[in-house]
């Protein structure tokens, strides 16, 4: 079986094979862990394509159990881009796949491949919605946008455009399910926003693979975890909801002094230089205004971009996992967590109610810091582990189970197209 991946990031291995380097610290290593399961079955022949600025032309690179296709970005791939027609018509000429799996509606590129080479065999894993997004970008309130405007934002509109681009990417999500006869999805939420595009599609439902450094056995272990200690995956912008921690964060020091929160990614609040200064956004500058308003400086830690081993030693460092966006289908950084057996909390939005069945305890509304505080307070004061919430996560990220769950999908597409 012939199956043509169209992803939205460029694998590492194939970043190895293009500049001689290759690290992924952001997101989409689920992909990855999951082509390389994939790929063990000798009934595939997997093929990966995506768009990348850093080809000029397209560029076919054979990787150890992956063949990889890369269309270059050229105008981008935000917006509706013509250019990537051909190059999927002659990619698609080349392989004749049996199935096409596009992996998320969130870029254009996809779209191009529907455009140019039609729907069929085409199945549409949905990763996050921008049509739904959108809505929920700031989780502040406007006036807050508009004290906390930078230089940036004014010459870049990056506050206000942040979501005018999501909205605009909407266009070409809604677009393609419209188009497509087959859905995956893996919560209630995403199978509700599909159907409400279009009820007509198939939806199949398959979890995910998380990244191989998860697998390895390792627990989490409260006698070994810094007590007190609050962990984010990241926070690059509104919808990851750090600023509902840092409200909370007072009251949690009422009762718990020595609490700190340590937050995966690039430091928003820079302002060492006058470079960094013109380049902080306007929520960035909101963050250092709550920081400030707050004497939170000595409380809030940013740790840079992480690969998987040491995001897997922050979770088991870290008394408690907070996932506090104001939207997320099923966000992958809960997933890894939880098979960690991390105490977590998350926000009640989207698809998150459906990871935390038998851990509703600490699920709270995303606008309600008071009952965010309160569960973190009784997080710490309980101490105790997630055997049950482990498990539960274990066999929803089987990897074994997941892909023979695929491989059914990808045949039950086949046999209904070949009727």
């Amino acid at each position: 079986m012939k199956v043509l991946w169209i992803t939205n990031i460029l694998f590492p291995e194939a970043e190895y094979l293009l500049t001689g380097t290759g690290e992924l610290k952001s997101s989409g290593g689920w992909m990855t862990g999951l082509a390389n399961v994939l790929t063990e079955s000798e009934e595939i022949d997997l093929y990966v394509a995506t768009v990348s600025n850093k080809v000029t032309f397209l560029r076919k690179l054979l990787g150890a159990g992956i063949t990889y296709y890369i269309i270059p970005l050229g105008k981008g791939k935000t917006r509706i881009n013509n250019e990537y027609e051909k190059y999927w018509i002659t990619i698609k000429k080349e392989i004749q796949p049996d199935i096409i799996h596009i992996h998320g509606t969130e870029f254009s590129h996809g779209y191009a491949y529907m455009k140019a080479c039609g729907r069929e065999r085409v199945v549409i894993s949905i990763q996050g919605m921008t049509s739904a997004y959108y809505y929920y970008y700031y989780g502040i309130t406007k006036a807050e946008i508009f004290k906390n405007l930078t230089i940036r934002d004014l010459i870049k509109g990056t506050v206000i455009r942040g979501q005018k681009e999501f909205k605009k990417r909407s266009e070409y999500e809604i677009a393609m399910l419209k188009m497509t006869n087959y859905v995956i999805g893996r919560t209630s939420w995403d199978k509700a926003r599909t159907w409400s595009i279009n009820p007509e599609a198939t939806y199949y439902f398959c979890n995910e693979v998380l990244r191989p450094e998860f697998y390895d056995g390792a627990i989490w272990n409260y006698d070994k975890c810094i007590k007190h200690s609050i962990f984010l995956s990241q926070a690059g912008y509104p919808i990851k909801g750090l600023h509902q921690v840092l409200k909370a964060l007072p009251i949690v020091l009422n009762k718990y002094p020595d609490t700190v929160v340590r937050v995966a990614g690039g430091n928003i609040i820079k302002d060492n230089t006058i470079k960094d200064k013109l380049r902080m956004s306007g929520y960035g500058h909101y963050i250092k205004s709550l920081i400030k308003y707050n004497h939170l400086e000595k409380y809030v830690s940013f740790i840079g971009n992480l690969d998987a081993i040491e995001m897997r030693d922050e979770y088991l460092k870290a008394n408690v996992f907070i996932c506090p966006s104001s939207i997320e289908n099923s966000p992958n950084s809960l997933g890894e967590a939880q098979i960690l057996g991390v105490p977590c909390i998350a926000s009640y939005v989207g698809g998150v109610m459906d990871m935390m069945k038998g851990n509703e305890e600490n699920l709270y509304r995303f606008e309600e810091i008071e009952m965010l505080a309160e569960k973190i307070c009784r997080v710490f004061a309980n101490g105790n582990n997630q055997a049950d919430v482990r498990l539960q996560a274990s066999y929803r990220h089987d990897r074994k189970l997941n892909c023979e769950t695929l491989m059914r999908i990808y045949h039950s597409i086949i046999n209904a197209t070949n009727k």
